[in-house]
């Protein structure tokens, strides 16, 4: 059921180094034409650091690890591509239907087809107003069971960034900054909290993964924490404006629950006039670059 391509395939079996894609950011977290030019840049970065991408989606019912040309022109062109989560998984195989992979989706996939590094943008954690909607990320019980190494800029500033943290932390997950000892806020390179762990080079990450391996404990992520650079993050003092009126604009309109995330977004990159998504490419750029060298350290290359 799982299609792996020729490429993927044969890098597995050698030992070399591969990186997982998701591709919501292709079918959902971009404007035509521009998703299409961004997923070809990230393939050809992970390939300049001698690595194999293997861009995730399912298409016709049948899970691919590993897209071609035309497959990924496909999920960024087609109308009516779904976006799905790994409880879509079942019923998108048995329907048939074609969609673009979240976090939890391309983590599971990618672990079953054998690969040990994932890198994408941000997480999904624990949404604002928790207590009230009980509203949190499917990522994140999918990593406290899925053994796989993911490169991200923490998660976005828009949700309780700390009960996120503690909520990985229940959930056995091992978080750790990569040269930092501050979380990142996906936009920003600080969150404002703290990790209690700091790695500093590819290989140091690859030896955290073959020591899970020897210790053979519940399988788990292990979150690498990686920073937007300093000059190519969300200006602070905008973010933190455009926030506080997006979450004054919610409480005067009524929005809540599961429609807060969505208009948050929404307002950001409005308000921003764009920036906060080129800040979020900037984080995806630096995510694949370091996921890329970390397979290639895991490989032992």
């Amino acid at each position: 059921m799982l299609v792996v391509s020729d490429e993927v395939q044969t890098a597995v079996a050698e030992r070399q180094p591969v990186v997982a894609l998701e591709s919501t950011i292709i079918a959902h977290g971009l404007p035509r034409p521009r998703n299409l030019q961004v997923a070809k840049e990230l393939e050809a970065v992970v390939r300049e650091e001698g690595a194999v991408p293997a861009t995730i989606a399912v298409l016709d019912g049948r899970p691919h690890v590993g897209l071609d040309k035309e497959q990924l022109e496909r999920v960024a062109n087609e109308d009516g591509i779904r976006k799905l989560g790994h409880r879509d998984l079942p019923l998108a195989v048995a329907t048939g239907a074609s969609g673009a992979t979240t976090v939890s989706a391309t983590a599971l996939l990618a672990a079953r087809a054998g690969l040990r590094v994932f890198a994408t943008g941000g997480l999904g954690g624990v949404h604002r107003e928790w207590t009230v909607t009980q509203d949190e990320s499917a990522d994140l019980g999918l990593l406290a069971r899925t053994r796989i190494t993911v490169v991200c800029a923490g998660v976005k500033s828009i949700l309780d960034v700390p009960a996120t943290l503690e909520r990985l932390e229940t959930l056995g997950v091992a978080v750790a900054g990569y040269g930092t000892d501050r979380f990142p806020g996906f936009y920003l390179a600080d969150s404002g909290h703290p990790v209690d762990w700091t790695l500093r080079a590819p290989g140091e990450i690859a030896e955290v993964m073959r020591a899970q391996d020897a210790l053979d404990g519940p399988d788990a992520a292990l979150i690498v924490a990686n920073p937007v650079p300093r000059d190519e993050q969300l200006d602070p003092v905008l973010h933190a404006r455009v926030l506080a009126e997006a979450l004054a604009a919610c409480e005067e309109r009524g929005i809540t629950g599961q429609a807060i995330t969505p208009f948050l977004l929404d307002e950001l990159v409005r308000r921003t006039e764009g920036a906060s998504l080129e800040a979020n490419l900037a984080a995806v750029r630096g995510n694949v670059r370091l996921g890329a060298r970390i397979a290639t350290a895991w490989a032992g290359r």
